[in-house]
């Protein structure tokens, strides 16, 4: 008998971009700026993967998140 699944499709985009900055952190802030600004755009061109696995709680979605926006 055969089961339905929840499966999640993660997609992982990059782009490298050049920042003139102080410290490391700085620049980072930068790049959150300019992101959330829109000066990055990252489209199928910045591909470079896909995760499938299967779908698991939103509350561990959300740590999982946090922890790599660290």
């Amino acid at each position: 008998m055969q089961k339905t699944y929840n499966i999640e499709i993660e997609e992982t985009l990059q782009k490298v971009v050049k920042i003139k900055a102080n410290s490391l952190d700085e620049a980072i802030d930068i790049a959150k700026e300019r992101y959330r600004n829109e000066e990055y755009i990252l489209d199928e061109n910045d591909y470079k993967g896909a995760e499938f696995s299967e779908y698991r709680d939103e509350v561990i979605r959300r740590k999982n998140k946090n922890e790599r926006e660290r």
